[in-house]
């Protein structure tokens, strides 16, 4: 996925910003301000400046985890899940930018990016996403051997997501079935296995991801159009508000049933009513044209994944 910060109304601001130098990489962040020069193009390469991408990649973890533990989840799952989210976030974002530097050379505001602008070589990129992976099997070690199963399973979708924007109009549901699939294996490192709730859970955040991403996607729209690079946000158009819709609504309905088969309690059933509301806002204002409002909604995700996340936890501490 790719970040993009824009001006604040429409496309014709849009341009104006590609017009005059415009990138994604941030400056008088915490990188540039505390990081030793040397780390920093890596830091950067492994977005560990955006912490948006983590997230959405550690929720579904966590939701596994707490639908499959009665009372409250283990502390140290919780933390190796986040851990191991934040590291192999950083390998896939290293990987998608070694596959996709050609690319990010010919759009303005990717022109800065570590490899693009050479800040980063080849292989040096190689080095460090080899070093990610390794502290990520570390990680994944400490888990049962179920799990691990399901980790190594990971790595196909890790390593052939960033390929589908050449070949399928549908890459936000490759990315789905990547950055999910922690749902399978949170709920395989409380249980040792897969049940009916997790699959449920993993269905209905493969729908969320396409809804969100679809967002994130129009901020790119004409540049994806320059390259050949497809998405659903080309695929849909001026009718995106109403597909986004549609995957929110597949969405909800897929943790609906996650809740339902896993019995959860009151709690779990206002969350998600507050989550729908969320969402509800997402598309009801959304604004296709305006890439400020794009990456703001998109970014807003993470309160979906803290409210699941407490609704889940609170009703499993009240049927234990």
């Amino acid at each position: 996925m790719r970040l993009r910060r824009s001006a604040k109304s429409g496309t014709t601001m849009a341009m104006t910003d590609k017009a005059a130098g415009f990138t994604d990489i941030r400056r008088g962040d915490w990188i540039d301000r505390f990081a030793p020069p040397a780390l920093k193009p890596y830091l950067r390469l492994a977005r560990l400046d955006r912490s948006i991408g983590t997230w959405l990649l550690l929720f579904p973890c966590w939701w596994g985890l707490a639908l499959a533990s009665p009372g409250w989840p283990d502390p140290a799952l919780l933390l190796a899940f986040a851990v191991g989210a934040l590291v192999m976030r950083g390998a896939g974002c290293t990987f998608n930018d070694i596959v996709d530097r050609d690319f990010d050379a010919q759009v303005e505001r990717t022109r800065a990016r570590p490899l693009p602008s050479g800040a980063v070589s080849l292989q040096g990129a190689r080095i460090f996403l080899a070093l990610q992976l390794a502290i990520g099997l570390a990680i994944l070690l400490a888990f049962n051997r179920f799990t691990i199963a399901l980790g190594i399973a990971s790595l196909a979708l890790v390593f052939t997501y960033p390929f589908m924007k050449r070949i399928t109009w549908w890459p936000q549901a490759f990315l789905g079935l990547t950055f999910n699939w922690g749902a399978l294996m949170g709920w395989s490192a409380a249980t040792g296995g897969i049940g009916a709730p997790a699959l449920l859970l993993y269905a209905g955040a493969v729908a969320w991801t396409v809804g969100y991403d679809t967002i994130y996607a129009h901020q790119d729209k004409e540049d994806d159009a320059l390259i050949g690079v497809r998405s659903t946000a080309r695929l849909f158009g001026e009718s995106s508000r109403r597909w986004i819709a549609l995957f929110y609504a597949l969405a909800l309905l897929g943790f609906g049933a996650a809740g339902a088969a896993a019995g959860l309690a009151w709690p779990y059933w206002i969350a998600l009513a507050a989550a729908g509301l969320q969402l509800a806002w997402q598309v009801r204002g959304l604004n296709i044209h305006d890439p400020a409002d794009c990456l703001m909604r998109f970014r807003s995700n993470r309160w979906i994944g803290w409210i699941l996340f407490a609704g889940i936890v609170a009703a499993q501490l009240l049927r234990a």
